[in-house]
């Protein structure tokens, strides 16, 4: 997922979920960019600093007092942040943050929900991981050693520990609570890859099947010819949308009857019929595109999906699509048009699979021992609903559907969540892990449910315009 609009989207939605109320520190130097003693090539970024050059200081309170300790540093080549309120309740949150990039600087930044963690007694520790890159095994034993860095640091084991992570960093809380089970409590992934490798079989599926609607000739791995970008720009700008509605531009394309066909089963394939799904098609597809599929849509942009899907962290192929039926609608009948589009989709067969360990790509077994409670918008494409559902189904597959709560929220952007949405999560996470009464959630997995008009009102806490269907 190295994409540039990705970064941009949700640098923008987490953006609103930060809290202010650091206090200054005017004396504070941000340092350059170290070399990691761990990672050849790579840098570590001074942790005292965030990224624009504000310094990392502890809260404060309306007189300007601080009300936490704070703790920075470098350990196995990875940076790390670490808070503790002066009113300590004793337990600890360990924060994973998502997917950077392919760079080679590492750099550590805060929670989105600081303020409400040190507010409500709660420590909380943060990794940069020594790698970047989809490097979930690794963000997995970073995350991990926070535990044994907070204890040496505070002087005090944690009672408590809650893992929790955003896009990539639910993959990777996923996994350690699977890996690590004795060493968390509870767990609260947010627009979370927990499905492992199926996210890039979706990537997959909405290269190919685009690519069988218009008779656009691919291979796999994609090794274009020097003319391919342009020979299948064009196919997809003149077939999808009506001709003078670009993608891309900002405004939503107006679709052919075949550009419905293929919003039909990128619908199906990301979650089902569910509320706000034509709002987010037009959202995503009016996004401008990735590199260096410059001239056709976001969605054809999500390029691991035609190179193998292991974006350099696996050797082979961990995406397929061999024995996938593709469906326009709900109806599980084949049409016509669904028997052709089975019939002329280029079938992909996987050379790898998730790893059982922390190589490569880890797998997400759907086996959790402790609470976990997930939250996911209905209109991300990017990492889509049907994550949610992957997950849900695992864990109903091992008799673990009453240790998983998921909640729909009414947005159409990655990780668009409001502070209120994710403090409610992690508060009742809290209450479900301390006095053991499972809180409510969506039914993800019943597909009549989810096509519900309403669905996602329950835990929406603001309508969201551009989502087409308001819940007021």
């Amino acid at each position: 997922m190295a994409i540039r609009t990705f970064m941009t989207i949700s640098v923008l939605f987490l953006g609103l979920l930060t809290t202010p109320g650091a206090a200054s520190a005017t004396a504070a130097v941000c340092e350059a960019p170290v070399p990691s003693p761990t990672q050849p090539g790579y840098t570590i970024a001074d942790p005292d600093c965030d990224l624009n050059g504000t310094p990392f200081a502890p809260l404060t309170d309306a007189t300007g007092q601080p009300v936490s300790r704070v703790a920075t540093g470098v350990r196995d080549g990875a940076a790390y942040r670490i808070e503790t309120p002066l009113n300590w309740n004793g337990d600890l949150v360990v924060f994973a943050h998502g997917y950077r990039g392919t760079g080679t600087t590492v750099w550590v930044d805060s929670p989105a929900l600081r303020a409400h963690h040190v507010a409500q007694g709660f420590a909380w520790a943060a990794s940069s991981y020594q790698t970047n890159g989809y490097d979930v095994g690794q963000g997995v034993l970073d995350s991990r050693a926070l535990i044994d860095v907070f204890t040496a640091t505070v002087g005090r084991r944690p009672g408590r520990v809650f893992m929790t992570g955003v896009s990539m960093g639910g993959h990777v809380t996923a996994v350690a609570i699977e890996h690590f089970p004795r060493a968390f409590d509870g767990a609260m992934p947010y627009c979370g890859v927990l499905g492992d490798a199926e996210l890039f079989d979706f990537f997959l599926d909405v290269n190919v099947t685009a690519a069988a609607l218009t008779h656009a000739p691919i291979t796999f791995p994609l090794s274009p010819p020097p003319d391919f970008i342009d020979a299948y720009g064009r196919l997809v700008r003149d077939e999808l949308p009506q001709l003078g509605t670009g993608w891309g531009s900002g405004t939503p394309p107006v679709l052919t009857p075949l550009g419905r066909r293929w919003a039909g089963v990128v619908r199906q394939r990301s979650g089902g019929t569910r509320p706000g799904f034509e709002a987010a098609f037009g959202f995503w597809n009016s996004q401008p595109a990735i590199p260096p599929l410059t001239t056709v849509p976001f969605l054809f942009g999500v390029y691991p999906g035609l190179s193998g899907g292991t974006i350099g962290i696996a050797d082979g192929n961990v995406t397929s699509n061999r024995f996938t039926v593709y469906q326009i609608d709900a109806d599980r009948r084949l049409s016509p048009a669904e028997r052709r589009l089975n019939r002329d989709v280029l079938r992909v067969a996987r050379t790898t699979r998730p790893s059982p360990d922390l190589s490569g790509v880890p797998r997400v077994a759907g086996r959790p021992r402790v609470p976990v409670l997930s939250l996911h918008t209905l209109g991300d494409l990017f990492v889509p609903f049907s994550m949610e559902q992957v997950y849900a189904q695992r864990a109903k597959s091992h008799g673990r559907s009453h240790l998983f709560v998921s909640r729909a929220i009414r947005a159409l952007g990655h990780c668009e969540f409001t502070a209120a949405e994710l403090t409610r999560g992690f508060d009742d996470l809290v209450r479900w892990v301390r006095a053991g009464k499972r809180p409510a959630g969506d039914d993800v997995l019943d597909r009549a449910v989810v096509a519900r008009p309403r669905f996602g009102c329950r835990f929406t806490t603001v309508d969201r315009p551009n989502f087409g269907a308001a819940c007021g």
